[in-house]
């Protein structure tokens, strides 16, 4: 089975997270399929929404660190084309996300118009605490949605929060139960997709505001998120996240 999977239903693309047994931990090949997928998406002119979603009751536990360091060895940041082709795709994209959403299975999410999570859904930024920084356009776009009490618990203090916390706070649609979240998701792609697609996408566009910014600020955020993973204080907390890892494996 492929790391993801990709399927078509009439106008809507599925992207499926398929990794459960790493809590659909990104790697720089899942990346980079993401990011085609969406280029793909983007040009094809039957495609009117691409809904994201993971298998095995976890949506992403973020980046796999031990493949993200030996990218990045290589000079390689797949990451960070993925991050831009989502913020820069010009189609809605609805999220279902059930248990984990780790850094940037969270912050993914603000570029995406609809979404739904399980009640085990559970959301954390933990990249303070790596020694590292916010990416995706976060430290602009989540104190602009949730607030910036909100924002700063999350991304400074590195607090984890529920669904239903993220449905208050606006990062998230709607809580259903599990057993109905994919139908719900692919309902409401669906009914997207059958919209007159103009109007649609005009109407996302202004909602979505200012791309230049948004793009600007990812970039930004970036630089300085590369900065950072060298220093020693994320040397060594990535260092004992891959030790950790290999011991509970």
């Amino acid at each position: 089975m492929a790391d993801v999977e990709i399927a078509r239903s009439g106008a809507v693309l599925e992207l499926t997270l398929n990794r459960p047994a790493k809590k659909n931990a990104l790697t720089n090949a899942m990346y980079r399929t993401l990011t085609d997928a969406l280029s793909e998406a983007a040009r094809d002119e039957g495609i009117g929404v691409v809904l994201i979603a993971g298998a095995g009751g976890v949506f992403s536990a973020g980046n796999d660190i031990g493949d993200f360091i030996a990218a990045l060895s290589g000079g390689e940041m797949a990451a960070a084309d993925f991050i831009r082709a989502i913020a820069a795709f010009p189609k809605p994209i609805v999220a279902a996300v059930d248990g984990l959403a780790v850094g940037v299975g969270t912050t993914l999410l603000l570029h995406c118009d609809l979404v739904y999570a399980t009640p085990a859904a559970r959301f954390a930024l933990p990249f303070v605490d790596l020694g590292l920084l916010p990416e995706a356009g976060s430290s602009l776009l989540l104190p602009r949605r949730a607030g910036m009490a909100r924002a700063s618990a999350w991304l400074l203090a590195g607090d984890s929060f529920s669904a239903e916390e993220a449905r208050e706070a606006g990062l998230i649609n709607a809580v259903v139960e599990s057993d109905v979240l994919l139908g719900t998701a692919r309902e409401k792609a669906a009914k997207l997709a059958a919209k007159p697609r103009a109007a649609l996408l005009a109407a996302r566009r202004f909602l979505r505001g200012d791309q230049a910014e948004i793009l600007t600020r990812i970039d930004v955020e970036l630089d300085a998120f590369r900065a950072a993973l060298a220093s020693p204080q994320a040397q060594a907390a990535l260092a004992a996240f891959v030790n950790k890892s290999k011991q509970a494996g």
